[in-house]
């Protein structure tokens, strides 16, 4: 890499730069508006079926259902993406989902038919987020990226709060009204990309493929086999185990701190609420004032930051003590996730990147979900301030021993080298995507074995 090239990669990227992209425009749109409806319809969903079953069972059943695509197979589904171009993915996918969603908004189902077609509704969630996260970073190039993936993280966990806000706004009058403003998000995303998102070859070309089995097996293999990724994905799972226990305990962790219906509500929402408004501004400040190498420097320091934050839960902190500890914990994941995204993203091959996000996404999703329901059950025993905070002291230790393990700098720069002679053209992506030609030529070469090998370079560079 030349001078003037490492110079324009370490350059810090402006929003303004970031949303000068036309394509990143469409899709950063069109992902908030799905995002948006999305929790609305969630809100509803809940409130509609609780209304014809009277079960709080159910209409848990129903929020949680939109995890097990994840849970059951969201690597498979994922791999899916690779094989098909990623703007028809999210376009078809979106459209799916606006006719299973309008379908439950325009007419009456009883509880267990209407959670059958919430769950196919969220079965094309897999292949469309996939899709998404493989084609940002043939739109955005160098700390582009990085901001871009922090933009659209910050905005995931706004639209979140104001979502459900919304959601159980509208849901009180007419939960309808919310899933018909859900489908209504999903025809406006499948315009959007469509019309904002140039039409690209699939990334894995019909040549190449083998079974949808093996290759979704290759995706892990890529993922763990390879010593960079391998190190990302164990730090990034380590940090999921903590970040996520203040919002699932919320309940029953308000109902320790005041004994009156009123306070309770106001402690779980304070509690549930901090993590996100940390998360947001910490998104938003170290994308806008930290440069990609001190992004990059800070990363392990954030991973332990993020569980060391919950360890004053010892001292059992009031509902105030617990939100700022929670804020603190969603800052400091803020600052750590955009940028091990991009050295993630840099450090794989074109052909891998759906599939690698696959693994991660069900990574994520399995150690939050293992999280919560390891403090639940620990919680049934002992006080929750000494769970949390026990619990989160040993995180300390798991990430400073994943943190052992995490290569060098150079380690980094020659796997995203290697990674970059497999990309189509093998050139960075034009400053505006849209005023250039897509490179038709060749996306998937081999196999993951032979792209491993690649990017590990053995014997060359030590950790």
């Amino acid at each position: 890499m030349s001078d003037e090239a490492r110079a324009a990669a370490e350059r810090q990227a402006t929003f303004r730069e970031v949303f000068s992209q036309p394509e990143y425009r469409a899709v950063y749109i069109a992902s908030a508006l799905s995002w948006f409806g999305d929790y609305v319809a969630k809100a509803a969903v809940t409130v509609l079926v609780y209304d014809q079953t009277q079960s709080v069972a159910m209409s848990a059943a129903a929020f949680a259902i939109s995890y097990l695509p994840w849970l059951l197979g969201g690597p498979l589904l994922a791999t899916v993406a690779e094989r098909h171009p990623y703007r028809t993915v999210m376009v078809t996918a979106d459209l799916v989902r606006m006719v299973l969603v309008g379908s439950i908004a325009l007419v009456e189902m009883p509880a267990p038919l209407l959670l059958v077609v919430i769950f196919l509704c969220t079965l094309a969630n897999p292949p469309s987020q996939a899709a998404r996260s493989a084609l940002l970073p043939m739109i955005l190039a160098g700390d582009r990226l990085v901001v871009g993936l922090s933009v659209n993280l910050t905005t995931g966990q706004a639209a979140q709060v104001g979502g459900y806000l919304a959601g159980a706004a509208i849901a009180a009058v007419n939960p309808r009204v919310a899933l018909a403003i859900d489908a209504g998000t999903y025809a406006a995303s499948a315009v959007l990309i469509r019309l904002g998102v140039r039409a690209r070859p699939p990334a894995m070309a019909a040549a190449h493929r083998s079974h949808l089995l093996r290759e979704t097996a290759d995706g892990f293999r890529i993922v763990f086999g390879t010593p960079v990724l391998r190190a990302i994905a164990v730090l990034v799972f380590a940090s999921m185990l903590f970040a996520i226990v203040p919002e699932g305990l919320a309940a029953a962790w308000a109902a320790t701190l005041g004994s009156s219906e009123t306070g309770r509500g106001f402690s779980q929402g304070l509690i549930m609420a901090a993590s996100p408004a940390g998360f947001i501004i910490g998104g938003l400040v170290t994308a806008r004032l930290l440069r990609p190498d001190v992004r990059r420097a800070l990363i392990r320091p954030f991973a332990v930051l993020a569980p060391l934050s919950l360890v004053p839960a010892l001292f059992g902190p009031s509902a105030v003590g617990i939100a700022v500890m929670a804020a603190i914990c969603g800052f400091s994941v803020a600052g750590m996730m955009p940028a091990a995204n991009g050295l993630f993203v840099q450090a794989l091959p074109h052909g891998f990147r759906a599939r690698a996000f696959g693994v991660m996404q069900s990574g994520t999703q399995i150690m939050q979900g293992a999280a919560v329901l390891a403090t639940g059950v620990l919680a049934e025993h002992n006080p929750i301030p000494r769970v949390v905070g026990l619990w989160s002291l040993a995180g300390v230790v798991l990430i400073l021993l994943a943190a052992t393990q995490w290569p060098s700098a150079d380690r980094f720069n020659a796997t995203a080298a290697a990674a970059a002679r497999n990309q189509p053209g093998a050139v960075p992506a034009p400053a505006d995507p849209l005023d250039q030609p897509v490179r038709q030529n060749g996306a998937h070469q081999g196999d993951a074995r032979d792209v491993v090998e690649q990017v590990r370079l053995p014997g060359k560079i030590e950790r």
